[in-house]
């Protein structure tokens, strides 16, 4: 009975031995599997109030083309004979004022991209997508330009940017004695107000409806 009780244990253990053995490779794969992968990505840092106001801050420098502004300031003094209007000037002053005002609304809706030579191509926003004009044709496909569709906030952005452009003008001294060279007092207190109170206005409507297009006369991005 002993012999036969100690063979049917020796008979138990061997099972679990063999079973045991076995899983030692399914172990060792596993702790080399954790070993080879990577930890997980940090939580991204949160932005701070500072930073946020910073880049609203940076989102007005699109709210008026650059381009169009060097234009104004080269140009206004010429066209206005430095305030001091005639007729022919003052006429040539409102054509002046009309063209930088029509190239701040179609500017808003010109956007660029980066093509696959790493250069940089201008085109303007379509209901299709990104008409490219300087784009050499031939060559392959610069990517989806589906996405630089047009939206209703460049609608709101070519209007903000008019408005503006009109506040630049108002607050212009050369401009102001061509139009107005004797105002009346009511109409000096106009010209100091309104100007402030519209660029205000279109300021915090700009930060709040941010453009993400960088066209022509607007400055160039690393990520375009």
């Amino acid at each position: 009975m002993a012999a036969s009780s100690s063979s049917s244990s020796v008979r138990q253990r061997q099972p679990t031995a063999a079973s045991t053995a076995a899983q030692q490779p399914q172990l060792l794969l596993q702790e080399e599997q954790e070993q080879q992968e990577p930890p997980p990505p940090p939580p991204p840092p949160q932005r701070s109030a500072l930073s946020r106001a910073l880049t609203s801050t940076a989102n007005l420098a699109n709210l008026l083309p650059t381009g169009t502004l060097l234009a104004f300031n080269l140009l206004a003094p010429t066209f206005t004979n430095h305030g001091a209007c005639d007729a022919t000037t003052a006429l040539l002053t409102r054509g002046l004022l009309a063209v930088l005002a029509l190239s701040c609304a179609l500017a808003s809706f010109t956007d660029s991209l980066r093509g696959p030579d790493g250069r940089v191509y201008y085109g303007v926003a379509t209901l299709r997508g990104l008409w490219l004009v300087d784009y050499p044709p031939g060559a392959p496909p610069p990517g989806d330009t589906a996405r630089y569709r047009l939206a209703l906030v460049d609608f709101l952005h070519a209007a903000l940017s008019v408005a503006v452009f009109g506040v630049v003008a108002a607050r212009d001294k050369n401009v102001v004695r061509c139009f107005y060279p004797a105002p009346p007092r009511e109409t000096e207190e106009v010209l100091d107000i309104l100007p402030l109170g519209v660029g205000v206005l279109c300021s915090l409507l700009f930060v709040a409806f941010p453009t993400r297009r960088h066209g022509i006369g607007y400055p160039v991005t690393s990520g375009n």
